[in-house]
């Protein structure tokens, strides 16, 4: 005898057949704006990992002073996967964080090194030349996740407030000093709060 998949009736309202599966699509947080911040949290992918939660992002949200200030016109924040060139990246309304590496110390360049020495410093992170130009960063996963936080998130923030404080958004070109600034000032702020609140 030939197996058949059964179908299953959708039900009956009042006289009214009852559609068997919601078909409404997902609002995107790329292009639709959102009644409330949606924290999305993505594959971190091979190699890589993820050293926040998404609990992690709204307690580290209620220390920013003027937030509501601060997210006006900002959809999400995204775990994303990890990148080998970039912690973070911003989209009009998305900040977007990427995963770590499964080895928590980082080699980086002596640009890189120069323009982060500041956060590097209040964060305490031991840092150490290799002869080559390179650094190396010796993170552990409690200071890698303080840096994403406070350095790369609010960086990306810096960029979510050129943009939308900008009269014409398609020319928010503060660009990276302005990021940069904006994120050690709050960053600098925000640590004796941050260390109290993640016991670091």
């Amino acid at each position: 005898m030939k197996r058949v998949a059964r179908k299953t009736a959708p039900q009956v309202k009042a006289g009214n057949v009852q559609k068997k599966n919601n078909w409404e699509l997902t609002r995107d947080y790329y292009i639709s704006e959102q009644p409330e911040l949606i924290i999305d949290r993505q594959r971190p992918g091979n190699g890589y990992r993820h050293l926040l939660s998404q609990s992690d992002v709204v307690r580290f949200i209620s220390i920013i002073p003027d937030w509501d200030k601060h997210s006006v016109g900002l959809n999400a924040v995204v775990l994303a996967p990890g990148y080998k060139d970039y912690f973070g990246y911003y989209n009009p309304g998305v900040i977007s964080l990427c995963a770590w590496a499964l080895d928590d110390a980082l080699t980086v360049s002596a640009g890189y090194y120069e323009r982060e020495s500041k956060i590097l410093q209040l964060l305490d992170i031991s840092c150490w030349p290799q002869g080559n130009g390179e650094w190396k960063l010796d993170f552990d996963a409690d200071t890698a996740r303080a840096y994403v936080l406070l350095s790369v998130f609010l960086h990306e923030l810096g960029h979510h407030n050129d943009y939308t404080n900008t009269r014409n958004p398609r020319k928010a070109n503060r660009g990276e000093v302005y990021a940069d600034d904006f994120a050690l000032n709050l960053a600098t702020q925000l640590w004796p709060r941050y260390q109290k609140l993640f016991s670091i």
